[in-house]
Parts: structure tokens; C-alpha cells; sequence
């Protein structure tokens, strides 16, 4: 969840928090640019703020109005923690004496690291090194307990959210130099609020310039974990790590992208739309947004006629992996090859899948819609808690896409024996 543009309800698990924030994210470290890319890694700031408007991709970097929440535009607005090279993630376990931790602060710590660190190197290919650090060891007691926050779903960052950051601050200030990160996790005590099975209060706070300040630089990134997301399958253990990835997602500039109905608009297959289950990636249209793809491995299909791609694997480092169709100025079709690999180690159906973004529409009111290939089918997943009917979604050889009123139809022609498919784009 991240700060939304009113306080409503987004889906019966998840709900959006409000908080007064700018569309710009400041970064908590004022030691940005000081971090060393992993081996292959480009030098993207902020998002991919730095992306060239080469005159091939142009027509393809669609961008929304000020005033959207988190656009799918590219490139992203400057000002979000940049998502290349080496993010230091200052990472703080609390509780309070009416909820005091549970087992020690470290074992909490143990529930996300290292495996948001892994789910980040993998889907960006080795492009972001994700340091998580921990200075403070121990559970740090909040000095109100839990109910004085008033923390609730939905809950804005006045006032409740400002005293616990203000708190935070003045507890692990002797041990922390907040100089020295690019953002703040707090990993609060899971028995500090409901069960995630009933409401979940995670929330992502970014780009608030009223943040309070530490060592001189403003609070304003900071992701709020608290109750486990486990649904009663035993998948905890291996799956639970994945708010924090989702969260973080957030802080790097992207939106949410399930709706009040839920997940019904992208389903499983980006980790900004169903973070709980088991692993998926992100949208290749969001390694582009991050960075994590170079611009020789976008493909902008903008002139009408006939073009025929050859679209690698997303989970692959290397080759073409994303074509997009604009439509105007602000969206557009993307397309990608999904395979059970990687981060995507769910996927019951590899195929090309189609989606529409939208860069005028704000964050949790469906800027990416998925164009489902086989309607009411019910999906090809039965894992549990997961939006199932987009889970066979992607197109196979032999199958169209095709939006006649905007002329425009998509091809999968044929596969490889690496796994490659030829995808054909007509403008019609």
C-alpha cells in the first residue's frame, strides 16, 4: 500500500493509507549517488529518471498529468529512491509495551532478509544491490503503547504516523545516523494490531515533506510492515517475505495495481498487484520504469504496417523483452514473455502476455489492466488467496489479441526451441 488520494477502502485484505505527501519522494539518504553498481548494471537515478527519449522509443514513453499518484509514466518522476546500484535499507524491528515482541528482534528480521534481497537482485538482473542494515539488534520499545498511535486501515500520516516516526527517530537516534540510508523499513511486532487475515495495515509512506528529521535529512521513505500475511497454508515460511518487496516498490516510484474489486485487474503477475501467495515478478513495463532494462531491449511499435519481434523470457538476462503498442500521449499495450523461471516460479501457463498502461490513471484505480486470452475460465492456479481467473491469461502460439477499435491486433506466430516467441504487431 502506499499514500492514496482519499481514504477508501481498496480490497477487503489490503487497504490504502492517506497521507498528506507530494507526488515526489525525497530520499531519506543524502548519500545517493554513492553507491556501486552490481556487475552489467546501468547508472538509471531515480527510477529510470535518466532513460534518453531516444526517437525510437519516443512515441513509447507515455507520461500522465501532475497531478497522478505514482504515474506508469516513463520516465518516472524524479525524487523516488533511485532502483539501481547500491540501495542501503535501514531496516528497524519495534514494539510496545502492550504489544511486547515477540522472540527476538533479529528472528522478526530473518522473516524478510535475505530473501527480499535475493527477489530484488533476481528480477533486476543483478542491477540493484539491495544492502538491508540493521544497527539497532533489539526489539526498540516505542515510549506510547500501540493503541495511543491510533493506527488503523487507512489511517492518514497526521497525527498517529508522525509521532510514531517522530518516536522512532528519538529512540535509535544514539545508534543510527540516518545520513547514511536511502530508506527506512520499520518491521513492527506482528501481535501489534489485527491479523493480517482480517484487515492488513501495511503501508508505504513516500515523498512526505512534512516527514519529520533525522541527522538532517527528512524521514519521508519509510515502509511500515506489521502483521504476517499468512493465509493457513504453511507457505508462510518461504512466501511471507514478499510485503516488504512490494512495499519497497512503492518507494522506487511504483503503484498499486489492485483496485477495490481486488486483483482483478492484473492478477499474479506483478507483485504491486498481489504481493501475498506464492513468488511472481514484475511487469517487464516496470524493469523498464526502474532501469533494470536497457533501451535495446524495448521495442516500440508505433508506425502502422506489419512488424514481427522475437521476445526472450522476462526472467532472462538479456534479449528483447518488452514491446509496447502506444495508443496516444498517455497509454498504450505492452507485451512480454512470461515462463515458470526466476522470480516467476508460479506461472501454470508461459505465454505472451498483453496488458494495457495507462499513465493517467492514479495508483489503485487500475493503471495496468491484463487482456485475458481465455475468459471465464476460471485460471490454471489454485493457489490460495490468489486472483486465479488471469493466471492463464498469456497468448500461445496461434492466438490473437485483436482491439478493433484501435486497429490494432497482436500475434503470437510461433516458439523456439530456447523458448523464444515471434510475436507479430499490426496497425492497422
Amino acid at each position: 500500500m502506499q499514500p492514496q488520494p482519499s481514504s477508501r477502502r481498496i480490497r477487503t485484505r489490503r487497504v490504502a493509507a492517506l497521507a498528506s505527501v507530494t507526488a515526489l519522494t525525497l530520499a531519506v539518504s543524502t548519500s545517493a549517488g554513492t553507491g556501486h553498481l552490481a556487475p552489467g548494471a546501468t547508472t538509471a537515478g531515480a527510477g529510470s529518471a535518466t532513460l534518453a527519449r531516444s526517437s525510437a522509443l519516443g512515441p513509447c514513453m507515455i507520461n500522465g498529468d501532475r497531478d497522478i499518484q505514482m504515474s506508469e509514466g516513463i520516465p518516472t518522476s524524479g525524487g523516488y529512491t533511485r532502483s539501481t546500484g547500491t540501495v542501503h535499507a535501514l531496516t528497524l524491528m519495534v514494539d510496545f509495551s502492550d504489544a511486547p515482541g515477540e522472540g527476538s528482534a533479529l528472528d522478526r528480521f530473518a522473516e524478510f532478509f535475505p530473501q527480499t534481497r535475493q527477489w530484488f537482485r533476481t528480477s533486476s538482473y543483478g542491477r540493484l544491490d539491495y544492502r538491508p542494515e540493521t544497527p539497532v539488534r533489539h526489539w526498540l520499545r516505542m515510549p506510547k503503547p500501540f493503541h495511543a498511535y491510533d493506527i488503523e486501515r487507512g489511517a492518514p500520516f497526521e497525527p498517529g504516523y508522525r509521532d510514531l516516526v517522530q518516536d522512532l527517530v528519538t529512540e535509535a537516534d544514539a545508534e543510527v545516523d540516518f545520513r547514511a540510508y536511502d530508506l527506512l523499513n520499520i518491521l513492527v511486532t506482528p501481535n501489534a494490531g489485527p491479523s493480517a487475515l482480517d484487515t492488513v495495515l501495511s503501508v508505504t509512506f513516500a515523498g512526505n515533506k512534512e516527514a519529520p528529521v533525522a541527522d538532517g535529512v527528512p524521514v519521508a521513505n519509510a515502509s511500515f510492515v506489521y502483521s504476517r500475511q499468512d493465509d493457513g497454508s504453511g507457505s508462510y515460511d518461504r512466501t511471507g517475505y514478499r510485503v516488504l518487496p512490494h512495499e519497497n516498490g512503492h518507494v522506487f516510484g511504483l503503484p498499486d495495481l489492485y483496485t477495490q474489486e481486488g486483483g482483478g485487474a492484473v492478477g499474479h503477475w506483478d507483485i504491486m498487484s498481489e504481493d501475498w501467495g506464492a513468488n511472481n515478478d514484475l511487469l517487464g513495463w516496470h524493469k523498464w520504469k526502474l532501469g533494470w532494462l536497457d533501451a535495446g531491449q524495448v521495442r516500440c511499435a508505433s508506425a502502422p504496417g506489419t512488424t514481427d519481434y522475437t521476445l526472450t523470457p522476462l526472467a532472462r538476462a538479456g534479449g528483447t523483452k518488452l514491446v509496447f503498442v502506444p495508443l496516444d500521449a498517455d497509454s498504450g499495450y505492452a507485451v512480454e514473455l512470461r515462463t515458470r523461471e526466476g522470480n516467476d516460479e508460479t506461472v501454470c501457463r508461459p505465454g505472451v502476455l498483453v496488458y494495457r498502461v495507462d499513465a493517467d490513471v492514479d495508483t489503485g484505480m487500475g493503471p495496468v489492466t491484463v487482456r485475458d486470452s481465455r475468459h471465464d475460465s476460471g485460471g490454471c492456479t489454485r493457489s490460495p488467496n490468489v486472483h486465479s481467473e488471469l493466471s492463464d491469461a498469456p497468448f500461445t502460439p496461434g492466438e490473437t489479441f485483436d482491439d478493433p477499435r484501435r486497429k490494432v491486433r497482436i500475434t503470437v506466430t510461433a516458439t523456439d526451441a530456447a523458448g523464444n516467441h515471434q510475436v507479430r504487431v499490426e496497425r492497422r
